[in-house]
């Protein structure tokens, strides 16, 4: 087996990560999990978290993510965000940002709370408070967004 995997992790605005690494940490909507080389074969939808990388030479580094997914296939890992940040450049106007998305989509599905089932309105409330868990974790403060009516 290998000591190092490809990992490649993307976002719409741009391509942040594709770098051979032991391995990631992985914030799963279902549980935290960890890649290395020789992992099975899976994809992973994931929750607003950090993934953290590992390098070949053990230095780490962390990209915030709002949600996507991840294929892990043992020999790589693609992670596709829906939006993401290295850790670095997270600043409280992007975390205000992405906080207030995940309010108005709170608030959509809540209208619609008897065509789209309770299962998405529990999963929308999860989300944003996993978005401000986020925030929490990389040091700034989640209740200073600004949130529409």
């Amino acid at each position: 087996m290998a000591d190092t995997m490809q990992f490649d992790l993307v976002s719409p605005e741009r391509r942040l990560a594709s770098v051979p690494v032991r391995e990631v940490r992985l914030p799963g909507s279902d549980g935290d999990l960890t890649a290395m080389p020789g992992h099975a074969p899976t994809i992973v939808t994931l929750r607003p978290g950090l993934v953290t990388v590992v390098a070949a030479d053990g230095t780490q580094t962390e990209f915030a993510v709002t949600g996507g997914f991840a294929e892990i296939n043992g020999e790589s890992v693609s992670l596709l965000a829906e939006r993401g940040h290295p850790r670095g450049e997270m600043t409280q106007e992007i975390l205000d940002e992405m906080i207030r998305d995940a309010h108005r989509r709170r608030k959509s599905v809540e209208q619609k709370r008897d065509s789209v089932g309770e299962e998405i309105v529990t999963a929308a409330v999860k989300m944003l408070a996993d978005m401000e868990a986020l925030g929490t974790h990389v040091g700034l403060d989640p209740k200073q967004a600004t949130i529409p009516d």
